[in-house]
């Protein structure tokens, strides 16, 4: 029978990273799959190789061994170009061109795929009310004449611009005040369920994976802990997902202990 487990979008097959600088791999015997149309969250601390692993995936890094596959083609067959305009990526602060208005950074992968002017224009404008933003106030604004969550939304929006099948997300809110990241994970996940987009989310905020996840794939020192739905990683008695559910306690239980005190 074919179903997705036989097409995953995304395939590590025992895929290792290494740099001559450092004693140990970054990323170790790696094999992970990624359906088509789940968030797939990548979680762990600083270092654990959550940045190393998206970056495999559109081919800034190439394996030391194994193979990573995209559309089930090795990353190493792809015209690294061709692979990259094929998926949709978004780090934090959004990493806009400073000196292009947000049209143009909206704009940039259509054009270089040789659409028309007219059909652009019409994307970016699709494309900055599916985000919240008014095209006729931004479209000609600068990045420097945004606040932080409004370049986010551009940046999510630049990632759509092609309909890319896949979207990579480096801790896109992570520099956000609590209150505007809480805004953004709530649209960003009916955004993606709406869109059916696949994609694969980098933090370390199990409270983020736990909102947005289909599945949480939990990294320690470049291995794969864990890989488990948010209902099922809430019940897991591996040892890092304890400890990170453990925080996530004590956070709750301070926030009580500082309510009370108001």
């Amino acid at each position: 029978m074919t179903g997705v487990d036989d097409n995953p979008l995304v395939e590590f097959r025992d895929v290792s990273y290494s740099v001559p600088s450092l004693s140990s791999p970054i990323i170790s015997d790696l094999d992970l799959k990624v359906e088509q149309g789940e968030i797939l969250v990548l979680l762990g601390e600083s270092g654990c190789g959550k940045t190393t692993t998206l970056r495999l995936i559109n081919r800034l890094l190439t394996p030391t061994s194994g193979r990573v596959m995209v559309e089930g083609k090795p990353t190493t067959e792809w015209d690294p170009i061709r692979l990259r305009r094929r998926i949709g990526y978004v780090i934090q602060d959004a990493g806009l061109f400073p000196h292009f208005t947000v049209e143009r950074n909206i704009g940039l992968v259509p054009s270089l795929e040789g659409w028309e002017i007219t059909r652009v224009k019409e994307r970016v404008t699709e494309l900055l009310s599916l985000v919240g933003l008014d095209a006729d106030k931004f479209a000609q604004r600068f990045p420097r004449e945004l606040s932080g969550g409004q370049r986010q939304r551009v940046g999510v929006a630049r990632a759509l611009a092609a309909d890319p099948p896949l979207l990579l997300l480096d801790e896109p809110f992570g520099a956000l005040d609590p209150l505007r990241r809480a805004s953004l994970q709530r649209e960003f996940g009916e955004l993606t369920r709406r869109l059916h987009k696949s994609a694969i989310f980098v933090t370390h905020d199990l409270r983020e994976a736990l909102r947005l996840g289909s599945r949480i794939a939990l990294m320690h020192a470049g291995r794969l802990a864990l890989v488990e739905t948010p209902e099922n990683f809430l019940n897991s008695n591996e040892e890092h997902a304890r400890a990170y559910l453990e925080t996530l306690q004590l956070h709750d239980d301070e926030e009580g202990f500082t309510g009370g005190n108001r």
